[in-house]
């Protein structure tokens, strides 16, 4: 039964993301693109200051697209994360992950803003401070009710709430 179970989470997995994995790995970049219009949208603030200083999305979400944010928290955290993701669907590995990297990206969006410049906005966004003892499982489900509340808000409805 184990096995069955693992080969069925695998498969799901992969179901949205093997677009990810494939050459010129497209599917992250249209992640990428989708993620730079939602911060547009959804943080306007956060989205010029990222233009003003010269920041490409690429530069830091890339990582967190192909490596499904196993870089950027604890084990245990994605884990939690996971199960949400298998729980959304077939999409949750795509499309509720873009929403959670919205949701991920907006809640740092005070400290990128402030005083940051190019240098210390990668800096940052490289080495989050969510592997500490202040990311507690309280955190990663207030960051997936956000996500949650985003992507109720702005998927399959392009034009509205711009």
């Amino acid at each position: 039964m184990i096995e069955a179970d693992s080969f069925w989470c695998l498969s799901k997995l992969l179901d949205g993301i093997q677009d990810n994995y494939t050459f010129a790995q497209l599917g992250i970049q249209r992640q990428i693109s989708k993620l730079k219009d939602l911060i547009n949208r959804i943080n306007a603030p956060l989205a010029a200051h990222l233009q003003e200083e010269g920041v490409e999305y690429i530069q830091f979400a890339f990582r967190w697209m192909n490596c499904l944010l196993m870089r950027e928290m604890s084990l245990k955290h994605i884990i939690r994360m996971w199960d949400t993701y298998l729980a959304e669907g077939s999409d949750g590995f795509s499309v509720f992950h873009l929403y959670v990297c919205v949701a991920f990206l907006n809640k740092w969006s005070h400290e990128l803003i402030i005083s940051k410049d190019f240098q210390e906005i990668m800096v940052f966004l490289q080495s989050l401070p969510t592997e500490t003892a202040q990311w507690t499982e309280q955190e990663i489900e207030l960051l997936l009710a956000e996500a949650y509340r985003l992507k109720s808000l702005y998927h399959e409805a392009p034009n509205h709430l711009v």
